[in-house]
């Protein structure tokens, strides 16, 4: 599953590269993309990408000077937006598939070195201190031994390196575990575990961080993955099932009305797709 949330992660990046940021983006889809998943705006409105601020997610910014290592990279969505600032870019996965496609799209860009490493994190092939900062994003709940996973996320942070950490929420999860989404969702290589909210932050402050702030987001995507499952399409067709589209254009309608995005806000803490946590290791 994490897959498919990777795929969608980098459409939505693909979206802000060629469409020139943040800035440019209307909340309203043409007629031509009236009929598409076309949701950045609410990816923008959650906290991602904020191009003027140079931060990947609210709270965690990328400069020319970072060092940043992301561990599960998947289809790397997010480590294009760190290759435009010129950091130097570590990314791991366990599929070599993924980390020579990553490194590929990365050839070009702006980072000033790449580094790519087939790995399964435990432990990961790197030394002590290496990374300002360190990303893993649904990965958490995939791995054997979270304790393992993330004592290595620490070993290979640098005295206060900054940690961007991500997982499934517990709520969205168990809708999906009540027979909606396939058997496989919640059998290995996919999730193996649902985290609630305070072991996640528990887990992070075991593992030896400082947790600087939590977050959650995406309750479009918790409809969505519902509708989805539903609609028993494949992933990426073209056009997406009516409901799928109808929803899309419901949310973005919502985003651009007066008091939008404060409904954004309480669905977002209510029934998050995701919950992030910020944290930081002792210096």
């Amino acid at each position: 599953m994490r897959k498919i949330l990777l795929h969608i992660g980098l459409w939505l990046v693909n979206r802000f590269q060629t469409e020139g940021g943040a800035q440019s983006i209307s909340t309203a889809p043409s007629e031509q993309e009236s009929n598409r998943v076309d949701i950045f705006q609410d990816t923008l409105k959650s906290g991602w990408f904020n191009a003027e601020k140079d931060e990947l997610f609210k709270g965690f910014s990328i400069s020319s000077e970072d060092t940043v290592l992301d561990v599960g990279c998947g289809d790397s969505p997010f480590l294009a937006f760190c290759a435009e600032r010129g950091a130097d870019l570590m990314f791991a996965d366990i599929e070599e598939a993924n980390v020579l496609a990553t490194e590929a799209k990365l050839k070009n860009s702006n980072a000033r070195s790449l580094r790519p490493i087939v790995s399964d994190a435990n432990p990961l092939p790197l030394e002590d201190g290496v990374a300002s900062k360190v990303i893993a994003m649904e990965v958490i709940e995939h791995v054997d031994d979270p304790k393992i996973f993330l004592s290595e996320l620490v070993r290979v942070g640098k005295p206060g390196a900054q940690y961007l950490l991500t997982v499934p929420d517990p709520v969205a999860e168990r809708l999906q575990e009540k027979g909606l989404a396939p058997d496989s969702y919640f059998a290995k290589p996919n999730h193996i575990r649902i985290i609630e909210r305070d072991e996640f932050v528990a887990m992070a402050e075991q593992a030896g961080l400082i947790v600087e702030r939590t977050e959650s987001y995406g309750f479009y995507w918790s409809m969505w993955w519902i509708f989805f499952w539903v609609s028993k399409q494949d992933l990426g067709a073209s056009p997406p099932h009516p409901l799928l589209a109808s929803w899309t254009r419901t949310w973005e309608e919502l985003l651009s009305v007066e008091g939008g995005e404060k409904v954004k806000g309480i669905m977002d803490s209510f029934m998050p797709k995701s919950q992030a946590i910020i944290a930081r290791k002792p210096e």
